[in-house]
């Protein structure tokens, strides 16, 4: 790299440094790397992704043209290359480049941002008290004490006290928290509130469910309190949103959380979201905000293996203060494996059992218990079984459906089994192609999406689908 550009962008970030707060600087003007300085007096730098140029254009402009301007004296010009998401070429980095446009720099103040809030109703907000006092909504009983540890969810809850440490301060925000039903994401959330609250307690927390927040929105633009309602959430310093999967195809919503989380994020606030699903793998929500989800960390929650489901249930059996045999613990963790819920339902099942009729707690009792719930349970559906269906319904092998065929039928029966693997399966889009002939995300997506439009225009290919949903369904 030029020397002469590496010590022009040393002396831009200095006096850039005198004129920003360190959070500021750390987070937007450290991740960029100089490039080249042409002749024409261009200075090219690379920026991390479109969203970050946009927010740079929008916010820093005029800081960064005066430190330009200060340097290379006047008419000084500014491209940025952009390294891409979704590179296809694993091998080199794609870029694309684009010039400064040079907008004015937002006036946040004109934007209503950092103004008091006027006066309106929020669940959430105290009454009768000058400075607003956000209610937490944190369940103090889901903790890190009873958040059990183990390799299915080392790295959230590693990344979650980290976030703890130094809320808003972390390279974790967003922290993306997803995976199946039951597995402990929203406990994990209250848990990292909770901490924060303990070791920050000046801060204000708030924990919402998506569906609440959706909610909220509508009826505060039905009183036309919208921009209340922007102001309140910009007061917050930790957001916490389960179930983000619940924005999908609500674009109000999308669009006013688009302006929170930027807020948020650009004043050093921490955001943790909880999803069933990865940011790759949500429809219908708007790119530029599932951008904004894998910003940070996304971490997931798989199930919980054998030895994590034993340390669970003696969690459970400890904290309600019950003792049972070490071969009953065995015999419920080994058989009782998709998620945490199942346990405590198996659990509270042999305890219900064993107090109203008064019974010992007793391997055939628990055996009852276990069967009890596992039969309620449809038995799981992987990607393995639905080829098989699939495969024999089209009288394919396995081999012939995952080949590079493009035979009419072979790709119609390929196609099939993505779309009833990301319908019946907690698998990634990605994980689903990898086991259909070694394709990528965006080839399973597009199978689903040719289903869906056949599904309404092909009468034929509709009942090979109906079909084949019973044949998968009556497993």
């Amino acid at each position: 790299m030029n020397t002469d550009v590496q010590n022009i962008w040393k002396n831009c970030l200095s006096f850039i440094k005198d004129n920003v707060t360190s959070d500021v600087f750390d987070v937007w003007f450290k991740p960029i790397e100089p490039v080249e300085l042409t002749k024409d007096n261009t200075l090219v730098i690379m920026v991390p992704s479109m969203f970050f140029m946009e927010w740079l254009e929008d916010h820093y402009i005029n800081l960064i043209w005066s430190a330009l301007t200060k340097e290379l004296g006047t008419r000084p010009k500014l491209i940025y290359n952009i390294k891409m998401e979704n590179n296809p070429n694993k091998a080199e980095q794609a870029t694309e480049q684009l010039p400064s446009a040079n907008r004015k720099a937002t006036n946040m103040e004109a934007l209503g941002y950092g103004q008091k809030p006027q006066e309106s109703f929020n669940p959430y907000i105290v009454p009768g008290l000058v400075e607003v006092k956000v209610d937490s909504q944190l369940n103090p009983n889901k903790n890190f004490d009873n958040f059990i540890e183990g390799e299915s969810n080392r790295l959230a809850r590693s990344a979650g006290m980290a976030i703890t440490q130094r809320p808003g301060g972390t390279s974790f925000n967003p922290l993306f928290i997803f995976g199946g039903v039951g597995l402990g994401k929203t406990h994990l959330a209250h848990a990292i509130g909770n901490e924060i609250q303990e070791k920050f307690p000046k801060k204000k927390i708030l924990y919402i469910e998506a569906e609440d927040f959706t909610k909220q929105y509508a009826v505060a633009a039905k009183n036309n309190n919208r921009t209340d309602f922007i102001h309140f959430y910009q007061q917050i310093d930790v957001l916490i949103i389960d179930n983000v999967q619940f924005f999908a195809s609500k674009q109000g919503t999308q669009d006013v959380f688009f302006q929170i989380f930027n807020h948020l994020h650009q004043n050093g606030k921490q955001l943790i979201l909880t999803s069933d699903k990865a940011p790759v793998d949500i429809q219908d929500v708007e790119q530029r905000l599932l951008s904004r989800f894998k910003w940070g960390l996304s971490a997931e929650l798989q199930a919980p293996d054998y030895q994590m489901r034993k340390n669970i249930l003696n969690s459970i059996l400890y904290r309600d203060g019950v003792e049972m045999s070490e071969e009953i613990v065995d015999y419920i963790a080994q058989n009782v494996k998709t998620n945490i819920r199942e346990l405590e339902g198996v659990n509270t099942s042999l305890m219900a059992e064993a107090l109203f009729n008064k019974k010992e707690i007793t391997l055939d009792l628990a055996k009852k218990a276990v069967d009890k719930i596992v039969k309620n349970i449809k038995k799981e559906i992987t990607v393995e079984y639905i080829q098989e269906i699939v495969s024999e319904y089209f009288q394919l092998t396995i081999e012939e459906l995952q080949s590079k065929t493009r035979k009419r039928h072979v790709v119609q029966a390929r196609q099939l089994a993505m779309f009833f693997a990301k319908k019946y399966t907690k698998l990634s889009l990605a994980n689903i192609g990898k086991y259909i002939g070694k394709r990528d995300h965006a080839t399973v997506l597009h199978a689903c999406k040719t289903v869906d439009n056949l599904n309404e225009t092909d009468k034929q290919f509709r009942k090979f689908l109906t079909d084949l949903n019973t044949k998968i369904s009556n497993r």
